[in-house]
């Protein structure tokens, strides 16, 4: 989740970052690859910067959403965090991380310039927040399909507790 809400505020930025990269990759705190002799393990962060292939030479695109707070004990902040972009081909990306450990996430998202149609795309998630991949279960977090509908130029989405999707809107 921190990968995607990072990526987020630069996004949110694209007039000033004209490019995010994470620097050391392999075997590192925050890595993407962990490996261990001839073994080789993703982690959620690799899988995180893969979703968000499609922002790559995107556009930006403006974002309107209220989702209300998580609160755990004195900290309180937005239970939702999302980002919009539309690729050279046209087609518009939505990513939307619930911070929320707990409680899934009805979602109505006005995204300007979205059609009628479907949702789909990919969800990261896992059943404990502090799941990670290991040699010995490597599929732990990974990444699985996730769909909704585009009705009257919103995006509807049920997103899990503790979770990062990024979704195409068709």
């Amino acid at each position: 989740m921190l990968a995607a809400l990072n990526l987020n505020i630069f996004m949110r930025h694209a007039d000033r970052v004209k490019m995010a990269n994470i620097a050391q990759m392999i075997n590192v705190l925050q890595a993407m690859i962990l490996t261990d002799g001839p073994k080789m393990v993703l982690t959620p962060t690799y899988h995180v910067y893969h979703l968000y292939v499609p922002f790559q030479d995107a556009t930006f695109v403006p974002v309107k959403f209220d989702a209300g707070e998580y609160k755990f004990q004195d900290v309180s902040l937005p239970r939702l965090d999302a980002v919009a972009a539309r690729d050279k081909a046209g087609k518009l990306w939505l990513a939307v991380t619930n911070v929320d450990p707990n409680r899934a996430a009805e979602i109505a998202v006005a995204v300007e310039g979205a059609r009628e149609g479907s949702v789909t795309g990919e969800v990261l998630t896992a059943a404990k927040v502090d799941a990670v991949n290991t040699f010995d279960a490597p599929n732990t977090v990974a990444p699985k399909p996730i769909a909704g509908r585009v009705t009257g130029g919103i995006a509807h989405l049920t997103l899990p507790p503790k979770s990062v999707a990024v979704v195409a809107l068709n």
